[in-house]
């Protein structure tokens, strides 16, 4: 119920929409369940560091000075504070929780056999769509911790995009860096990044999406045969300018 209310509340979107492919080519990826392991880890470790703060607190909540502060003792208030952030660090708990929990469930990786859809973060939307044909470099990335719980990062790049200024767990990307996304978190990333690639190679090999200059070298060079329509076509163009200039100097 909590959760329901919350994502109400914080207006998640729902499931995005497949980008422009077939219908029959859209496939759907998850986070692995050792995602949600993996930031709850990381939430779990800065909570680990709060409580300490808390408790370092209380502790020289003695060494306070007893002075006099609006009529009130320094120390009282001081104690008065440090109830206020424990109660907050107690209150902020199953919050904390279910926004992790939504954060591993609100991802959503699309392929198509043209582009992809990215979208991720609950307080913060990010949605991305790469189509193949702009798509430079795909690099898979797993740290230590991710390969203790058994995930992976496939990160996407497109013309113009260059290295993520972001941390090392990729969980902050440069401001608003559109030329690179990130599958996170996935169990096995190979697949989908042969899946990317052999539609990247099956565009290359019709011809879609390649620069002109590739799809010339493509054509091989120009036999003996193909030359006589173009002479053809010059004797023609050389006639029409002879009976031009005939009839301008006729004229004069």
């Amino acid at each position: 119920m909590f959760r329901e209310l919350l994502c109400r509340y914080l207006k998640v979107p729902a499931e995005p929409a497949a980008p422009a492919g077939a219908p029959g080519s859209v496939r759907t990826f998850r986070a692995a369940r050792g995602f949600f392991h993996y930031r709850l880890l990381h939430w779990g470790v800065s909570q680990v560091g709060a409580a300490i703060g808390l408790v370092v607190g209380f502790s020289f909540l003695n060494l306070v000075p007893n002075l006099m502060v609006l009529g009130f003792p320094l120390p009282k208030i001081m104690e008065l504070f440090e109830l206020l952030a424990v109660l907050g660090f107690v209150l902020q708990l199953p919050l904390g929780f279910v926004l992790v929990r939504l954060d591993y469930e609100m991802r959503w990786y699309i392929v198509t056999d043209r582009s992809l859809r990215i979208r991720e973060g609950i307080l913060r939307v990010r949605e991305q769509t790469m189509t193949f044909s702009n798509i430079q470099n795909l690099s898979i990335q797993q740290g230590p911790i991710q390969r203790l719980f058994g995930i992976e990062d496939l990160k996407v790049r497109t013309a113009g995009g260059g290295a993520s200024s972001g941390d090392e767990h990729g969980e902050h990307p440069s401001l608003e860096n559109m030329h690179e996304g990130s599958f996170r978190g996935v169990r096995d990333a190979g697949p989908i990044r042969d899946a990317i690639l052999s539609h990247l190679k099956g565009r290359r090999d019709t011809g879609l999406g390649e620069p002109e200059a590739e799809r010339s070298n493509l054509r091989g060079p120009m036999s003996p045969g193909d030359l006589g329509p173009l002479l053809q076509a010059a004797d023609d163009l050389r006639a029409e300018a002879a009976a031009l200039r005939q009839a301008v100097e006729a004229r004069r």
